[in-house]
């Protein structure tokens, strides 16, 4: 069996995974939760590029020709140093992929005013990729980042329901229309976010929209199947998903459930 790898520090990266599924569900899967060191969005460029390394060897290790980094964070931090110092010295032939490029390539074609936010971790905020990257397609467009700490942790807490999530949600997204008030369209730079999608409909004042991840990764990713069917040839397509976590393999269970609906089977493993 030679899987896709999918690739991400919690379960935010379950939301891509599911998206995926919808699109391409006759390709095999492999999913890894580094949930033992999450959460990588507070570390720093150097840990969060040596962890998410061992991770992609790890997938490669399994059989993977193909990787996607379903986490923002990793994406931002690591990807590019991984691709350029990591993969000719690997297989050249493999690759490794990320979240952001692919939630970038539309923003254009959903703001009418130019000007965009960002909603994600603190690390995602500090890296600057979002701008980083919205800037070298579209150069006009303005761009405006607010870090949410407290959301990934009430979604792994199951409190994304909760009136904690009502405080939380509705303060950052003040916070960030504060800094630009012509924003007409969001970002939710974080896998987590979209299990907070009720609450920031609530709070998101109409007439802004809100852009999502998984739909767009996994049509990005079909495309690029496409326009590589050397890849695609590689890839085998049986329809199985396993799943491993580097955390206990009874409160991967637990919690997957929220972002899946669904129970899954799960084993450990051990990253180095």
């Amino acid at each position: 069996m030679t899987p896709i790898g999918i690739f991400d520090s919690g379960y935010g990266g379950l939301t891509i995974l599911r998206e995926i599924r919808k699109v391409l569900p006759e390709y095999d899967y492999i999913y890894l939760g580094d949930n033992a060191r999450t959460p990588y969005g507070t570390r720093s460029f150097e840990v969060v590029y040596e962890f998410t390394r061992q991770a992609v060897a790890k997938l490669f290790d399994m059989g993977c020709q193909l990787v996607i980094l379903a986490c923002n964070t990793a994406s931002a931090k690591a990807l590019r140093s991984i691709q350029m110092i990591d993969l000719p010295q690997w297989d050249a032939n493999r690759r490794v992929l990320g979240v952001i490029r692919p939630t970038v390539e539309c923003i254009n074609s959903v703001t009418r005013t130019g000007h965009v936010g960002v909603l994600a971790t603190t690390g995602t905020i500090k890296s600057g990729s979002y701008p980083l990257e919205i800037h070298k397609l579209f150069p006009h467009i303005e761009v405006a980042g607010m870090a949410c700490p407290m959301w990934v942790p009430l979604v792994e807490n199951n409190e994304a329901h909760g009136d904690g999530a009502d405080y939380f949600v509705s303060k950052n997204i003040a916070e960030l229309l504060a800094t630009d008030k012509e924003i007409d369209a969001v970002i939710l730079g974080c896998t987590h976010y979209p299990l907070l999608l009720p609450k920031i409909r609530k709070y998101m004042p109409q007439g802004i929209t809100i852009v999502t991840q998984g739909e767009l990764v996994a049509d990005s990713l079909k495309d690029y199947l496409h326009r590589h069917p050397e890849m695609d040839t590689r890839c085998t397509k049986g329809g199985n998903c396993m799943y491993y976590t580097t955390e206990a393999e009874e409160k991967f269970v637990d919690s997957a459930s929220v972002f899946l609906n669904k129970p899954v089977d799960v084993r450990h493993l051990t990253l180095e």
